[in-house]
């Protein structure tokens, strides 16, 4: 396997949607994280809240050769504006937000295990 970006040989093995799958995964963790320090931090003076995009960086995956799934897609909103303390979050926001992730990344779990049951069948031969 030398030579070879391991997630080269995951692909041709099964396709570039577990692939993304993963990764969409991945990204929900990330924003899952960003949210929950968010949250933490929301009575922090001058504390700037973080997020991420999914739209911008799933065009990045998608410039790489991987496709978007329609699912994916979502822009995340923004932070406020200051308060007086200097700090842009917005707790009702961020819980909501943290749902909204929660939401997807179950949906995406759920996806992947049918996706890997529909392989098992496969391998079984149908039974």
């Amino acid at each position: 396997m030398r030579g070879r970006r391991p997630t080269a040989v995951l692909e041709k093995l099964f396709g570039t949607h577990s692939l993304n799958l993963q990764r969409a995964m991945s990204k929900a963790t990330q924003r899952q994280s960003l949210l929950s320090q968010n949250l933490a931090n929301g009575n922090t003076p001058g504390y700037q809240r973080k997020d991420i995009d999914f739209d911008i960086r799933l065009e990045a995956e998608e410039q790489k050769g991987l496709r978007r799934s329609p699912l994916l897609s979502g822009r995340s909103q923004s932070g406020g504006p200051p308060r007086s303390n200097g700090n842009s979050v917005d707790l009702e926001k961020e819980v909501v937000a943290i749902a909204e992730t929660e939401l997807r990344f179950q949906t995406l779990a759920e996806l992947t295990s049918r996706h890997f049951s529909g392989l098992k069948n496969v391998i079984r031969g149908g039974r």
